[in-house]
């Protein structure tokens, strides 16, 4: 198969709030563009991209999927991308690497608060951006009302080029505003729709939303503005034209409309595909880094991983962006992070979960490859090797942590390479042993997040574990200033061991972290020995004083000290530091923080009262309300121990009805009827794992 002109491919990210249709839209898409041959459900597991066992019994997508078709002699390469928060890395991979962006809204909801955030995203990226307002056909759902809930929360820009022909279950086509023509559906099958007259009814509202998008689309040229106000015919073309630099520039987003389950106007978004977004050579150069990346076939060839796929059976699939040149299979190609060669085998061209094969992808297209030894989501394959620029964008922390040990007796190896595994394939898991406990700690974005982890050991690796109640990362710090000396003395018989340090700690502002000044002078202390010393209070702090949690946003200053010629030794300055900060830190005031969630909750109007009495009795502060669609939002501060069982408890409020999102504020202070028993807790945990 040969490669695809940059300038007739269009790289789409499909993103919007959990349950707004994307994987429906993503399903109808391929089934109108001839990519599949049946249209699938969500409902009964049978859609392209939600192909995982997991996702099938969730009903929801948990991993972005790639599609590759044609529509209108352009190669349209379509990420389908979850929706729920905990997996939202896969959403900012899948924008990455996008030139546009298609937000899916429910009609009935309008904007959601995931929809806000990669919104904002999408806009730090410089990213086209398209709206699709889903099901239309259900109960409540006001197109219009979603349009004025887009307007709102991204301005008057946001502007309708459709409108819906009937409401509710009698929706039956839509209105296009550009050419002024109707288009009815009848059916979910392939060209089930046809123009039809503008309904009588309808024609006043087409007229006004069309003078308001002209208004819009006028705006972006000023020649065009100037012929418009005068009453001039504007051109089809020129209109297109026009709307699309709009669109590319970030001064416009249209609003197009539909009903995915019963393939409504998928039509009509398969072409705003190709006439309102741009191909990676009208968005042009990339800079990364000190680095500009033109789509030049011929030049070396750049290419970004950014999404990595772990299974057991192929090993790691590799899905990259090609920024420049050409990737060739059978060639060799470097992997600048390792700065070692990989050899590119068969490439790949993903359709969900199945895999169809070419020869080589040019710049701007979007494939996979397989079994590459070293290289996974964040790394750049080029022809030569370099520092290109390209990167991950920031991920969200890991804030849902559990410890978890394997079912079984000895297998541990076993859990812990397919954890690696699928660490590659999400990079917002984290996974780390705790010190002091000697647990392995699994962390996530959400207690859903980590359940999903745990389904997906046992499902593709056959690692089965048992998950302890969550973790909540307390952390310390002190309030106040403090001096100690740390001496530390041992005579052996031979060589002793010696070692002798003065500092001094203060607090500093939080998010500063740690900061380690050598204000020696003298020699008093051999230079060779300061990093010893800092090595030996960074180890006192990852214990505290407090309750055994790390310490943070402080500073500490080495001032004085004393050695011996032949006694000391680094070993003896480590565990002077080490005696000097836990002296220092107990007489400085030191506290214990909690981390405290910014948690945002949607829900029923009716549950609204409860919801906000059970968020106070978790020590919550409410931020505020703000109706969406038929639900309201609820924003709230609440100390993440008081959110571990959240889950459960909103829906037994809500009737099921209820979601919320979690997202890391900052740490706080812990009230000190609660430290106490923190304290009390932690130092039982101590002493069960000396005994």
């Amino acid at each position: 198969m040969p490669r695809t002109e940059a300038d007739k491919i269009r790289n789409v990210a499909l993103v919007g709030h959990r349950g707004s249709g994307k994987t429906s839209l993503n399903e109808a898409i391929l089934f109108q563009a001839g990519a599949i041959n049946r249209l699938g459900s969500v409902a009964d597991g049978t859609t392209v991209s939600d192909a995982a066992p997991d996702e099938k019994t969730r009903e929801m997508s948990i991993s972005s999927s790639l599609a590759s078709f044609d529509w209108q002699d352009r190669k349209i390469n379509l990420m389908d991308t979850p929706g729920e928060p905990s997996f939202v890395a896969d959403a900012l991979a899948a924008l990455s690497v996008s030139e546009g962006a298609v937000f899916v809204v429910n009609a009935v909801m309008g904007v959601e608060v995931n929809t806000d955030r990669l919104w904002q995203r999408a806009a730090e990226l410089g990213l086209a951006r398209l709206v699709f307002v889903n099901m239309l056909d259900r109960e409540r759902a006001d197109f219009f009302r979603a349009l004025d809930s887009l307007k709102s929360a991204f301005g008057a820009h946001a502007v309708a080029t459709e409108i819906p022909i009937g409401s509710e279950h009698e929706v039956r086509g839509v209105i296009d505003l550009i050419d002024m023509k109707a288009y009815e559906y009848d059916g979910t099958e392939r060209d089930n729709s046809k123009e039809i007259e503008i309904p009588a009814e309808l024609q006043d509202r087409a007229q006004e939303y069309r003078e308001k998008l002209m208004d819009e689309v006028a705006e972006n040229s000023d020649e065009l503005m100037e012929r418009y106000l005068e009453g001039e015919e504007i051109s089809h073309e020129e209109l297109v034209t026009t709307l699309k630099k709009g669109v590319t520039e970030g001064h416009l987003f249209p609003v197009t409309c539909g009903v995915a389950t019963k393939n409504l106007a998928t039509n009509r978004l398969l072409d705003a595909f190709v006439e309102d977004l741009p191909s990676p050579v009208m968005r042009g150069a990339v800079q990364a880094g000190e680095v500009t990346l033109g789509p030049d076939p011929d030049k070396p060839a750049v290419a970004f991983v950014f999404k990595t796929l772990a299974d057991p059976f192929a090993g790691r699939i590799n899905l990259f962006r090609v920024y420049q040149g050409t990737i060739n299979h059978d060639t060799q190609v470097f992997n600048t992070r390792a700065h070692s060669k990989e050899r590119v085998g068969q490439l790949l061209v993903p359709q969900g979960k199945e895999m169809g094969q070419t020869d080589e992808f040019g710049p701007g297209d979007i494939g996979a490859v397989a079994k590459l030894k070293e290289t996974h989501a964040g790394d750049v394959l080029a022809g030569e090797d370099g520092d290109y620029g390209l990167s991950v964008p920031p991920l969200p922390s890991p804030v849902m942590a559990f410890a978890i040990e394997p079912k079984t007796k000895g297998d541990e190896d076993k859990v812990f390479t397919a954890l690696r595994r699928l660490q590659e394939e999400d990079p917002t898991v984290d996974l780390h042993r705790d010190a002091q406990t000697g647990e392995q700690i699994v962390a996530g974005l959400s207690q859903v997040h980590v359940e999903v982890i745990v389904d997906r050991m046992k499902e593709r690796f056959g690692a089965e574990v048992n998950l302890k109640p969550p973790r909540v990362p307390y952390q310390e710090t002190i309030k106040g200033p403090a001096k100690a000396q740390g001496r530390y003395k041992k005579q052996t018989g031979g060589r002793g061991q010696f070692g002798d340090c003065r500092i001094e700690i203060e607090p500093l502002p939080q998010g500063e972290g740690f900061q380690f000044e050598n204000a020696i002078k003298g020699g008093v202390i051999p230079s060779g020995f300061i990093p010893a010393v800092e090595k030996g209070i960074r180890e006192a702090m990852a214990d505290g004083v407090v309750a055994g949690y790390p310490m943070k946003d402080l500073r500490v200053r080495l001032y004085d000290g004393s050695y011996h010629s032949v006694d000391s030794s680094e070993m003896a300055f480590k565990i002077a530091g080490s005696m000097a900060f836990k002296q220092a830190a107990e007489h400085a005031s030191p506290t214990l923080l909690e981390p405290i969630m910014t948690v945002t909750v949607t829900v029923p109007e009716a549950s609204v009262g409860d919801v906000i009495g059970d968020l106070n009795g978790r020590r919550g502060r409410p931020l505020g309300m703000e109706p969406k669609g038929a639900m309201t939002e609820v924003k709230a501060e609440v100390p993440m121990a008081e959110m571990l069982s959240y889950a459960p408890d909103l829906r037994s409020i809500t009737g099921g009805q209820g979601d919320y999102s979690m997202e890391f504020a900052r740490y706080e202070e812990v009230p000190a009827h609660l430290a106490q028993k923190v304290i009390a807790a932690a130092k039982e945990e101590a002493e069960a794992v000396k005994a």
